[in-house]
């Protein structure tokens, strides 16, 4: 059911005040390397230091549109691709996006995928091998940056984009759509204007198209205030479209039933003074489908020198429905109109990544630069997540893993503890060094952690090791303290077999000194008989016979006295002495 315009008075919008919050004024030439100022004005960034990822490319010279248009930047890598910038939370922001083809890889196949902005899903881009598409959205801010994202969606059709730009929109500009929702531009027109109006007649750079073929009158006014809501360039007030006669009714748009709502807001000013003439000119919104026509405004009568808006909020059809303007029965002039701007309206935004995690990821990136590659929500829209992440399915999306193994991450590692959800953490193949931190060990949920190869040193902290729920990977880290490893040793001694080793060596002490010394004393005891018995010996006559201990008998004055090896309790050693 279509809902009624409301018709603003002029009085009432003059209590507006023009200030744009933020001052973001941001336009990017993708593929560019140098700054350009077109004719508008308007500084464009080159991007090549604003992404690290993509490659430029120049279209065909054949599909050549405007300097800013003929170059681009190619995707072919990564989940999704993003530009971000810094704006204030809660502002509100005009974002456009454009993309030409251009046939610049010389294919002739003009790819299709998905737009994204604060990880809200935009539209799907069908680009084409004629001509560009535009998309602009208006937005309050959600976070503290804006970033637009391609998202490959199909194999082999690489995202691009040509130029992005964000603009600060002044708070009172359609206010009357919900701060939570954003709207997406369908079309904006400027009925009889002789060109194309942006910026600087608009101070927040809408791109404002006239329309042809349409019965065109001049405003007579010197000068009419566009002061109000919306803040309008007031050259849109210069020429107003119209008809003929009353009888006539001015058509503006054909609305088909659709899955969102619109937005729609329109334009007026008197282009005569009225008040002199005599005569009166009084008008009101209609809409006509195949079964009936019907009023859905009351009557407007337009203000000279200033301005009337008057809009349409949340507007839905049940079917094909024509939109126009027909005068009232007693009206002397036809309607006019000076423009007219239609929006889908969205769902309601998202917030985003939960901002603990986000803070976290922020940190890391500030410790590790080769990850500030990435931009853009780290989880969204699903299944759009930053390559080396997973998140889970909750609003809003927590980090569930982060796997950064082999990304050549050198340094000690920031306190992530507050990424309070994580499951698994893979770290391995890095440069990692100093101690394990320990905070890693008050991540409740952490399940897997990988710190294979790298250069961490000292002990594993308890927390990590007594977790029996806990699957910890240390290898290939020379200098930390494993089970068996001393913390005070040089890298590859082992405290704990060598402190074993001593306390063997030192139990074998006593055994050996209590064989070896009675061994000794007995020799010596030995030497002792010995030398008696020689002495004994001596004082024997010669040729007489010596009975030993053992049986044998010895002769001759000259002959051997054997020894018995019973003496020394030795075997295999026949020892002899001479007399």
């Amino acid at each position: 059911m279509a809902e009624h315009f409301i018709l603003h008075s002029a009085l009432l919008l003059s209590i507006f005040t023009f200030s744009v919050s933020g001052q973001v004024f941001w336009s990017v030439n993708c593929g560019e390397s140098e700054t350009y100022i077109d004719s508008n004005q308007i500084t464009w960034t080159p991007d090549a230091t604003l992404v690290s990822n993509g490659v430029a490319r120049v279209v065909q010279s054949s599909n050549q549109i405007s300097t800013v248009l003929d170059s681009l930047r190619v995707f072919t890598s990564r989940n999704k691709n993003c530009y971000s910038t810094p704006v204030t939370k809660g502002e509100k922001v005009l974002v456009r996006a454009i993309f030409n083809y251009g046939n610049y890889d010389r294919l002739s196949s003009p790819p299709t995928f998905d737009l994204h902005f604060d990880g809200n899903f935009w539209t799907t881009v069908e680009t084409s091998n004629e001509g560009f598409n535009m998309y602009e959205v208006t937005y309050v801010t959600r976070g503290d940056v804006v970033s637009v994202c391609v998202a490959q969606t199909k194999s082999g059709q690489f995202p691009f984009m040509s130029t992005l730009e964000v603009r600060s929109v002044d708070s009172n500009v359609y206010s009357e759509v919900d701060a939570d929702r954003a709207l997406f531009l369908i079309n904006r027109w400027s009925y009889g204007a002789s060109g194309i109006l942006r910026f600087p007649q608009d101070p927040y750079d809408r791109i404002w198209r006239p329309i042809s073929d349409i019965t065109n009158v001049t405003n007579d006014a010197i000068l009419v205030d566009p002061t109000g809501a919306n803040n309008p360039p007031a050259e849109i007030f210069d020429n107003a479209a119209t008809e003929n006669n009353t009888s006539d009714s001015l058509y503006l748009a054909t609305i088909a039933p659709g899955d969102t709502p619109l937005y729609m807001t329109t334009y007026f000013s008197e282009v005569s003074n009225l008040d002199i003439t005599g005569e009166s000119r009084s008008f009101s919104f209609y809409e006509t489908t195949a079964s009936k026509s019907q009023s859905i405004s009351d009557p407007i009568s337009p203000p000279y020198g200033t301005m009337s808006v008057q809009y349409l909020d949340n507007y839905t059809v049940d079917s094909v429905t024509n939109l126009s303007l027909i005068a009232t029965t007693d009206s002397d002039l036809p309607p006019i109109i000076n423009a007219i701007e239609v929006f889908n309206i969205s769902g309601v935004l998202i917030d985003g990544t939960d901002s603990n995690d986000v803070t976290v990821l922020t940190l890391l990136q500030n410790t590790f630069d080769v990850l500030g590659e990435w931009s853009g929500d780290p989880c969204l829209p699903a299944p759009y997540s930053w390559d080396w992440l997973n998140c889970s399915n909750e609003t809003p999306p927590r980090i569930t893993s982060l796997f950064l193994d082999g990304f050549e991450l050198s340094g000690e590692l920031p306190d992530i503890s507050s990424m309070d959800a994580i499951k698994i953490i893979d770290l391995h193949n890095n440069s990692l060094d100093g101690e394990i931190p320990s905070f890693l060990g008050t991540m409740t949920n952490l399940q897997q952690l990988n710190l294979a190869d790298n250069k961490f040193s000292g002990p594993i902290p308890t927390s990590l090791s007594e977790n029996n729920k806990l699957k910890l990977t240390v290898t290939g880290n020379p200098s930390v303290c494993t089970s068996g490893k001393s913390c005070s040793s040089s890298p590859g001694t082992t405290t704990t077999t060598t402190t074993g080793s001593k306390k063997k060596k030192s139990s074998k002490l006593p055994l050996v000194l209590g064989i070896t010394i009675p061994i000794f004393f007995l020799i010596w005891v030995a030497v002792g008989i010995f030398i008696i018995l020689r002495k004994k010996n001596k004082s024997v006559k010669p040729n007489t016979p010596v009975a030993l201990a053992s049986g044998h008998t010895t002769g001759g004055e000259n002959g051997n006295i054997p020894i018995s090896s019973d003496v020394y309790g030795q075997t295999g050693d026949n020892t002899h002495d001479q007399p």
